[in-house]
């Protein structure tokens, strides 16, 4: 018995070391709180935990995911969104001698206000398709919605934030 707790705890600490990272991103963009995406990612894992082994998990990266988004969606019912200007008060953790993180902070914040323009049907897609790099299947899986559907609102979304971005 002592082997099989010992396999689960491995076989979970490998998820969280292969997922970790990218859930942190993901909710830190989301949320633009660094703290607050760290206790989102903590409480996810914690969830996650709860449920391994307990049932059959298809997708692994697309039910830690959901549950990641399900908190970010509670944490959103408990308080609005931070607005941009917390974001850039916050920064990002760059120095300032380093060129490319600067850039690349500037680039966050434009393609943060660029999709702040989009609803959340959009943002969210737009968020996990192209900033978390996830394949449309387990988007729709995390989402509960079709592939084509996804797809069609991602389509949409880049459409609206191209005629954003020219107005």
């Amino acid at each position: 018995m002592l082997d099989t707790n010992k396999d689960k705890e491995n076989d979970f600490l490998k998820v969280y070391e292969d997922l970790a990272d990218s859930v942190f991103r993901h909710c830190y963009f989301r949320l633009s709180d660094r703290e607050k995406a760290k206790d989102i990612v903590q409480e996810t894992f914690k969830h996650f935990w709860e449920n391994f082994g307990k049932e059959k998990i298809e997708n692994t990266k697309a039910f830690v995911f959901k549950i990641a988004n399900n908190l970010i969606i509670d944490s959103y019912r408990k308080k609005k969104e931070e607005s941009l200007d917390t974001l850039m008060e916050d920064g990002f953790d760059v120095g300032s001698d380093e060129h490319e993180a600067i850039l690349s902070s500037v680039m966050g914040r434009e393609l943060k206000s660029m999709l702040d323009k989009l609803s959340d049907t959009y943002r969210d897609l737009i968020v996990m398709r192209y900033i978390d790099d996830l394949p449309v299947y387990e988007i729709a899986s995390i989402t509960g919605l079709s592939e084509s559907a996804v797809s069609v609102r991602i389509h949409r979304g880049l459409a609206l934030l191209r005629k954003h971005n020219t107005n």
